[in-house]
């Protein structure tokens, strides 16, 4: 007998019960598609992350102040000067725009490309005609900050270090504000008033897209001293974004910035008072999770797959018995081992093919639609692996059910009631 017939009679097997076929197949159909679809989940979700960190520029170090340490030279006392050491730390010191210009020696911070000192002014209120919008950020900065945070501009321009000099009251817009306050109206060249101090629009950002906590559009940037005059007054300093000269210097920056902070600190233990956010040991951090995040989403879901092969090895041993007198037929009229052994094997082969294409299809279809706020990306290879699986499951648990129709004895097999 030949592969041809062996097909042929397993066909005919299946098509003899459509609705069992139709239920063992849904096992395996399940299982296949919800690895695909987890796994899709998984790498949209992990993009979607990547994308969020790479806004902020994959090399480009962000410190912040932290006043959880300081200092080991002193020690702090309670209220009246005469409470107990609470530990060797002093008055932790806040982050300074001198701070900032210290940073910018090419002989002690040789990896440093551009520091961009960041105050924000908070409560900011703008307004155009009627129109009123309370900005979620309003930063005051350098023009090197657009780099740094990768916010290219995508009409007019950036204002320029005369601008910074000058303190010019000029202001870059995000999407959101300027949809807030202008609508259609072009807003370059337009003034429009911050907690009623006046700014003309001089370019508009582009579009960066919203996250699950934030609005990145919802943001406006002008001159650092324009903000400091005129908004947050002349304190300390929120952040300060340092770029630096490429992505494999960004630890050699975080180094050199480390050691002229601690110096300028007076920091002489491993508490200081700010703290460093390196983009690109956040972004391999993030993929190592997310990318461990993915295989078990996959693993879970290959659960259903081992499922379905159990179904059908109970589905094909159910075929078995209630065929046992057709096999005693065939193997008396000379049908070989192989020929039996080879029919239940394709069709326990078939059920996991149908299965595990109709599941291909079902996944397909599924990542067309967002899930939970994620849109999943479709890997490839994990449709390959479904499928392969999902192949291997079928002769896998097959085998069983076909050697024990194949080892059946053809006088055993015909008194069979």
């Amino acid at each position: 007998m030949n592969q041809i017939e062996i097909l042929r009679f397993a066909l005919r097997g299946l098509l003899a019960n459509k609705m069992r076929s139709a239920l063992t197949t849904l096992g395996i159909l399940i299982g296949v598609a919800a690895v695909i679809m987890l796994v899709a989940v998984g790498e949209g979700s992990s993009q979607s992350i990547q994308r969020n960190i790479q806004r902020l520029g994959a090399n480009t170090l962000t410190i912040s102040p932290s006043f959880s340490g300081g200092g080991g030279g002193g020690a702090m006392r309670g209220p009246g000067g005469g409470g107990a050491n609470t530990g060797p730390r002093t008055q932790a010191r806040q982050l300074s725009l001198a701070d900032a210009k210290a940073l910018t020696d090419k002989t002690l911070a040789p990896s440093v490309k551009s520091v961009s000192p960041v105050v924000n002014a908070s409560s900011s209120t703008a307004t155009y005609g009627a129109a009123s919008h309370s900005v979620a950020q309003f930063v005051g900065t350098y023009p090197s900050y657009f780099e740094a945070v990768n916010k290219p501009v995508a009409k007019g321009t950036y204002f320029f270090n005369d601008d910074v000099l000058a303190a010019r009251k000029v202001v870059v817009l995000g999407q959101t504000v300027v949809e807030e306050l202008f609508g259609a109206v072009d807003p370059i060249g337009k003034q429009i008033s911050v907690s009623g101090v006046p700014f003309t629009v001089v370019g508009v950002l582009k579009e960066a897209g919203s996250t699950s906590m934030q609005d990145a559009d919802d943001i406006a940037i002008a001159p650092l001293p324009a903000v400091q005059q005129s908004l947050s007054g002349f304190g300390s300093l929120g952040q300060i974004v340092v770029q630096a000269t490429g992505a494999a210097t960004t630890t050699s920056a975080q180094a050199e910035v480390t050691a002229i902070l601690n110096q300028r600190h007076g920091i002489t233990n491993d508490n200081p008072d700010y703290r460093v956010l390196n983009q690109a040991t956040l972004q391999e951090t993030v993929s190592e999770a997310t990318g461990t995040f993915t295989v078990l989403l996959g693993a879970v879901a290959a659960i259903s797959l081992l499922v379905g092969g159990i179904g059908i090895t109970n589905i094909m041993l159910v075929t078995v018995t209630e065929r046992t007198r057709e096999i005693g037929i065939r193997k008396a009229i000379g049908a070989p081992r192989s020929a039996i052994l080879g029919q239940f094997l394709m069709e326990a082969t078939l059920l996991s093919l149908v299965g595990g294409l109709t599941g291909v299809l079902v996944a397909f279809v599924g990542t067309r639609f967002t899930i939970a706020g994620i849109e999943p990306v479709l890997v490839p290879s994990s449709v390959v692996l479904a499928l392969g699986v999902s192949l291997g499951i079928g002769l896998f648990f097959g085998s069983y059910p076909a050697n024990r129709a194949a080892k059946l004895r053809p006088i055993q097999a015909l008194r069979h009631e």
